[in-house]
């Protein structure tokens, strides 16, 4: 999942972090160059739809002008994933 928009500055990747880990999901999210916020995440699908939800408008200060979502993350991305990192 990639977050566009002014996604970057405004503590996204930690308040992505923190949803992430309430509703139980693995994987991580980070900074990308361009000045988007790219996200992995895997675990129960209504917990990965909550997560997609929040994303689309993200922490407060932030302002998501577009969210890109490719499919689900193979078994193998998240096979040595222990919780929800920030990268």
């Amino acid at each position: 999942m990639i977050a566009r928009g002014r996604v970057q500055g405004v503590g996204f990747r930690a308040a992505t972090a923190h949803e992430a880990r309430r509703w139980g999901l693995r994987g991580w999210v980070r900074n990308r160059p361009e000045g988007d916020v790219e996200v992995l995440a895997g675990g129960a699908a209504s917990a990965v739809d909550a997560l997609l939800t929040w994303l689309g408008h993200g922490p407060r200060g932030a302002r998501v002008t577009g969210l890109d979502v490719d499919e689900s993350p193979s078994p193998a991305e998240l096979e040595n994933l222990e919780g929800f990192a920030i990268r």
